[in-house]
């Protein structure tokens, strides 16, 4: 089974947070990475999102809307095979990552998900991103015993 390190970016810490940015790393290197275009406004954002993850966006590159987000998703995820998804911080990553499939949900080959404890707390402060595809190397990179890319 394929292991897919996910990490989000989002508006603030707090439950009425909307998703930014989401990626999936796998342990075999294939990437997903999208920035959402439609379901957040910069007025949403706390000030450290403002200051530190916004500045990193691009959207001309990486920006879709939410649905055609979700097509992409589910057509990378099946392209995986069984896999699990793994994460540092589920708590936020994985609700955020079943808003963006509903309405049609996980895909039957997703096994599910795994919570590792924080491998990015034992990085210096500044070596993390805080951009969802950067730090979801790291994590898949810490975890894996690797080198990020």
């Amino acid at each position: 089974m394929r292991r897919l390190y996910i990490d989000t970016e989002f508006t603030q810490l707090d439950v009425s947070r909307r998703l930014i940015s989401l990626a999936l790393v796998g342990d075999d290197g294939r990437e997903f990475y999208v920035e959402l275009a439609d379901t957040w406004t910069e007025a949403d954002c706390s000030d450290f999102v403002r200051k530190i993850v916004l500045p990193q966006l691009d959207p001309d590159r990486h920006g879709m809307g939410r649905t055609e987000a979700r097509g992409a998703l589910l057509r990378f995820l099946a392209g995986c095979g069984e896999v699990e998804i793994i994460g540092d911080a589920l708590e936020w990553d994985w609700p955020l990552l079943l808003e963006l499939l509903d309405p049609v949900g996980l895909p039957d080959n997703v096994s599910g998900c795994r919570q590792v404890d924080d491998p990015l707390s034992a990085l210096p402060a500044e070596a993390v991103p805080h951009h969802a595809l950067l730090d979801a190397r790291l994590i898949r990179d810490l975890c894996e015993g690797g080198t990020s890319s």
